[in-house]
């Protein structure tokens, strides 16, 4: 039997309302849609801007753990969408048995992926400048925002989103997944990736993208040694915040094709 369950999983620097638009457009097809939040992150974007000490305390393993039991609690596996870290994230749900097909979107790299472009350390320069920063929740300014996420955007379109959607990132995980190459042992975005029991997974890259750029996703896509479908689709024009720019619903409806063809 097909998925009727879609599960949005967001990254860095946004909270769930990140997939306002998404949440609709797949639930006006006949989809049950969650979005969950990381720890602590139920409350609304103001409230984590007034209040970052959440932020701080949040924890990958305990973000993998949220969102496993809302997924337990299902009837049936669903499909698992990822955006930035969410597409991370994504990889290491669908490495642990749960989904029926996973899709990671401007996805950040799982342990073991070393490319890093230069456009990705300026974006992320404002957290990795300072290794105090490990300690913080550090926000972006709408100038460093417009550079990392909406670089193709209007002005206008890249203050509004960033109003809406911006909230400070956990600099200690953005720092731990720097260091994750260059520590022993498995660190918390290890996966398998001789994985024969994975899910299906499709990885979709912007190519404008600055923070995540494709070249991640591929070496990434790349890494997968295992008998299980791992594709690279990437689509020209598009930055980050893939889920908010104009014509998203095309990715949106060849995405979901994608995962109800492939899903187990």
């Amino acid at each position: 039997m097909a998925p009727d369950t879609i599960v949005l999983v967001h990254g860095f620097w946004v909270t769930p309302r990140s997939w306002e638009h998404w949440i609709t457009h797949y639930e006006n097809k006949g989809f049950r849609v969650l979005a969950p939040g990381y720890p602590g992150f139920e409350v609304e974007v103001e409230a984590l801007n007034a209040n970052p000490n959440i932020i701080t305390a949040v924890t990958v393993p305990a973000i993998i753990d949220k969102i496993e039991a809302e997924i337990k609690a299902l009837a049936k596996p669903p499909i698992i969408v990822g955006h930035s870290a969410g597409g991370a994230f994504t990889q290491i749900l669908l490495d642990h048995g749960y989904g029926a097909v996973g899709v990671a979107l401007n996805s950040a790299p799982t342990e073991g992926v070393k490319v890093v472009p230069l456009s990705q350390v300026k974006s992320t320069f404002p957290v990795l400048k300072s290794p105090v920063n490990r300690h913080k929740a550090v926000g972006l300014s709408l100038e460093e925002w417009k550079y990392a996420f909406t670089n193709t955007f209007t002005d206008e379109e890249s203050k509004a989103l960033y109003e809406r959607y911006h909230i400070p990132a956990n600099g200690g995980i953005l720092w731990g997944s720097v260091l994750a190459n260059f520590q022993p042992g498995h660190q918390d975005t290890w996966v398998d990736y001789h994985n024969d029991n994975r899910a299906p997974l499709l990885f979709v890259s912007g190519s404008e993208d600055h923070i995540m750029p494709p070249a991640i996703q591929r070496s990434n896509a790349k890494h997968y040694k295992s008998n299980t479908i791992t594709e690279h689709i990437e689509y020209e024009g598009y930055a980050h915040l893939l889920p908010a720019q104009k014509g998203w619903e095309k990715i949106a409806d060849t995405i979901l094709d994608w995962a109800l063809r492939h899903a187990r």
